[in-house]
């Protein structure tokens, strides 16, 4: 009888244990969340608060990291476009339109040969090289169901672009203020050789009001490449897939930047509509880093990574020469 009787109890013991363990880790991960919404956390402090999160207590709705980090991210940079002005921005997009065409060309040939080179997995090669020439994870997110690529293949490539990603939120802005780059310098830099919309608005945002507008203003139209790209994998991969996501947010961040410019009452609640959209994009950073975990750092693997760091170094190197020497 008292064998009988002690499966219960340590089933029940066990039980206890991991609901404790789930229930501390997600008051860890909300508490966090309420903290990214305040002005004390930076967007650097945020990731890195995330990846921490993801390495000890785990990101307890991980199922739904991706959708909220999609969502977040689009709504913050609809907000930013409340604080911009559409002359400047214009201004802005002009500068960087000769560096957008170079970069994503120069990025997507080097990233091929590489492929074939270290005799990476043509998809997930791919995927890395459009990755680090538009925007990050936004663009394998909207080429890889153009050329059927597989869940793995998709996660070495956002593993990879994270990765790197992370690395360039803390030390560009450093490298920047070393170099002593103007704001606009730093902005279409940042817009080139940082892979995420994320990061670039996160790294520029600290640099200063005008470096942000521009680093926005020069993602965003490089974002817009997407489609021409979607469109090119479909016969590199003779493709006949038809769904090309097309990022629709980008045209309600225009519409923002118009009522900012040219409608008064918009224009004084503004100020707000930022300070809002950057505690967002404080989020989304923290979300990502969450999201990062020790099976996803791992599962990318030695020759994607090293593709990566080569692609990353390559575009990073070769724009800041030219916003040096050039812009």
């Amino acid at each position: 009888m008292p064998i009988m009787s002690t499966q219960p109890v340590t089933t029940n013991t066990g039980q206890l244990f991991l609901n404790s363990s789930t229930t501390t880790s997600k008051i860890i991960f909300i508490s966090c969340i309420v903290l990214c919404l305040t002005p004390f956390i930076s967007p650097a402090i945020a990731l890195l608060t995330g990846l921490v999160i993801a390495q000890f207590t785990g990101h307890p709705y991980l199922q739904y990291n991706h959708k909220a980090t999609t969502l977040l991210l689009q709504v913050s940079v609809v907000g930013l476009g409340f604080g911009m002005n559409v002359h400047s921005a214009m201004h802005a997009g002009k500068e960087g339109i000769l560096f957008t065409i170079a970069s994503i060309s120069g990025t997507l040939i080097l990233g091929t040969l590489m492929g074939k080179w270290l005799n990476i997995e043509k998809k997930t090669s791919y995927l890395i090289s459009s990755g680090t020439a538009i925007c990050g994870g936004s663009a394998i997110a909207a080429i890889s169901p153009v050329i059927k690529a597989e869940e793995k293949q998709i996660s070495v490539a956002l593993g990879c672009i994270f990765i790197l990603n992370s690395i360039a939120l803390f030390i560009f802005p450093v490298i920047g203020h070393y170099l002593n780059l103007s704001q606009t310098q730093f902005g279409l830099w940042c817009a080139i050789a940082i892979h995420d919309t994320s990061s670039v608005v996160g790294a520029a945002s600290k640099y200063g009001a005008h470096a942000l507008e521009v680093a926005t203003t020069v993602k965003l139209a490089r974002a817009l490449w997407i489609i021409p790209v979607a469109f090119m994998s479909t016969f590199i991969f003779k493709s006949k897939s038809k769904s090309i996501s097309i990022p629709y947010f980008i045209g309600l961040f225009i519409l923002a930047m118009i009522a900012n410019t040219y409608i008064t009452s918009v224009a004084v609640i503004s100020p707000y509509m930022v300070t809002i959209a950057k505690a967002g994009l404080t989020l989304t950073l923290f979300l990502i880093g969450a999201g990062l975990s020790r099976k996803v750092l791992l599962s990318v693997g030695f020759k994607p990574l090293l593709q990566g760091v080569v692609l990353w170094m390559a575009i990073s190197c070769t724009a800041l020469y030219a916003v040096i020497h050039l812009a």
